[in-house]
């Protein structure tokens, strides 16, 4: 296994004629992903010129007092990529290797690991060796064998069915002595201050606090995976904030921006937060980690406690970084993550938005609209039912009872226009880079219902009315409004927050639609280039 070695001169790198294992190790999980060291130098590089513009150009990697921690350590990356930079520049302060390794190594850098396994690797990674008091150790001066990379095993605190903590399944995490509680000690206290000085010592204050915790609760306990998932990475977030550190910077799923279980009043504390420095967004989450699909992308902030303003947000898409743009992020109740779709909405809701937009939210029905699940199946023929109604259903159609719909039956009579409850690749876009946000726009005449793989955009007493709204929804335009708010593959109601409900007493184009709200000839560019066209027949 490569790891940075003594060399007879004054450096600290990887043997060149050695691949390095950090590139090629295999994820626990879509849920603990260990993160590639192209990234990890990366955010290093953000937290370096967040320092430098701080200090007068003044270089972090040659200040021999600075304090560096990975709360949730997997790979030991960080602290390694961290151990590397700061022998390199403080080769002229302390010009003796073995002495400079051992003061970063034991005075500057420091870790905790998830798992036993993983703070093993860690130690491996960063001391060239799982005991830091070994023989191939690259750090003489401790007196423990686990050096400043901790990990010890911490029981779940059950309150009932759940962890007091992290919420954890007490069903699902429930576990034998030999196996990984999955309890991270970061977040299973009231006082991580406290913790950590239990761990390092009292006198230990964190500069700069960076890695990439654990995403959610799932796959390793008893809690579904995937989009009912119950996320745990704000969680950590919030225990490094406590710990008032200089810098703090993350890889976070980017769902928070505007959805996301349980995370509503983290993504409302997070976007009014004016210490939030920079924000990096990969819409495509195989962009950071090769092989991984996480809807929604990902992506990493650097959070400065010393400064108050606006946040430069960019996006990477195909390996290109776009320019950063200054903003405040709580502008919205989500945080736009595409700069090009700030100023047409401003047009769109007005600049700052209007209290009297008019929004299609309020018409979108909410999921389950009949209350008819995504399995439900109908009977392949009316025949033999005495007030049938046509089910559109998942795969096809299906005949039911009218009184065998649990809700919402004065709707069957009326026209209905639905759209597809789900969306292609995620929300994300396509192999051309575009985007769908809305599909299987159709209009049911009266005598039909649906199950819940649709949503009922709105309904209508006549047929005029609701292919005019049809239209509507098919626009570039429109799909572009709700492909703002969609980031996984779900549609709700909510999603429709930015599309202004107009009246449908004529047909809307996308034309008509520029017009209206004054979109200048780049914004159309953008709406345009950004949807895919779609037609009636879609589904």
């Amino acid at each position: 296994m490569s790891a940075p070695v003594l060399e007879g001169k004054a450096s600290f790198a990887l043997r060149g004629h050695n691949p390095d294992v950090l590139t090629c190790i295999a994820n626990l999980s879509n849920d603990e992903v260990f993160t590639p060291p192209e990234f990890a130098n990366r955010m290093l590089d953000t937290v370096a010129e967040a320092w430098a513009d701080a200090h007068g150009g003044a270089s972090i990697w040659q200040n021999s007092d600075v304090t560096f921690l990975d709360p949730f350590t997997k790979s030991g990356v960080f602290l390694r990529e961290i151990t590397r930079r700061l022998t390199e520049g403080l080769a002229d302060a302390i010009p003796d290797l073995q002495e400079r390794v051992d003061h970063i190594l034991t005075r500057q850098v420091y870790g905790i690991g998830i798992t036993q396994l993983t703070a093993l690797l860690a130690r491996r990674s960063v001391y060239c060796s799982k005991d830091a008091t070994g023989e191939h150790s690259i750090a003489k001066s401790f007196d423990r064998d686990w050096g400043n990379i901790w990990f010890e095993r911490t029981e779940h605190t059950w309150a009932g069915d759940r962890c007091a903590y992290c919420g954890a399944s007490k069903t699902g995490y429930e576990r034998e002595d030999a196996l990984e509680t999955h309890a991270y000690a970061f977040i299973h206290t009231k006082n991580p201050r406290a913790l950590l000085a239990t761990m390092f010592g009292a006198d230990v204050h964190f500069d700069v606090i960076i890695g990439n915790p654990p995403y959610q609760l799932g796959e390793t306990g008893g809690d579904s995976v995937g989009s009912f998932a119950m996320p745990i990475y704000q969680t950590f977030i919030e225990a490094a904030m406590q710990l008032e550190p200089r810098f703090l910077s993350m890889i976070t799923p980017s769902r928070w921006f505007a959805g996301g279980r349980g995370l509503h009043d983290f993504r409302k504390r997070m976007l009014a937060d004016r210490r939030l420095r920079v924000l990096v967004d990969y819409p495509e989450s195989r962009e950071v980690f090769d092989g991984v699909d996480i809807a929604g992308g990902v992506s990493y902030f650097l959070w400065d406690s010393q400064t108050q303003g606006a946040c430069a947000v960019s996006t990477v898409s195909g390996g290109v970084r776009g320019p950063a743009v200054s903003r405040l992020l709580d502008e919205y109740d989500i945080l736009i993550r595409s700069n090009d779709a700030v100023s047409i909405l401003h047009r769109v809701l007005g600049e700052p938005a209007s209290s009297e937009f008019a929004s299609l939210a309020e018409k979108v029905a909410p999921i389950q609209p009949f209350s008819l699940r995504t399995n439900f199946r109908g009977a392949v023929e009316a025949e033999g039912l005495s007030d049938p109604v046509l089910v559109y259903q998942n795969g096809g159609t299906g005949w039911i009872e009218r009184q065998a719909i649990p809700r919402n039956t004065q709707w069957v009579d009326q026209w209905k226009v639905i759209v597809s409850g789900a969306v292609p690749a995620g929300g994300r876009p396509d192999k051309d880079g575009q985007l769908y946000g809305i599909i299987g726009v159709r209009v049911l005449p009266p005598g039909t219902a649906c199950t819940e793989t649709y949503l009922v955009a709105d309904r209508f007493e006549t047929e005029e009315g609701a292919r005019r709204f049809a239209t509507y929804l098919r626009t570039k335009f429109v799909r572009f409004l709700v492909s703002v708010r969609t980031n996984t593959h779900h549609l709700h109601n909510e999603r429709f927050a930015f599309v202004p409900d107009l009246p449908m007493d004529r047909v809307w184009t996308d034309e008509d639609l520029y017009a209206r709200y004054g979109l200048s000839d780049a914004e159309i560019a953008h709406v345009e280039s950004s949807m895919r066209a779609v037609e009636p027949s879609d589904a």
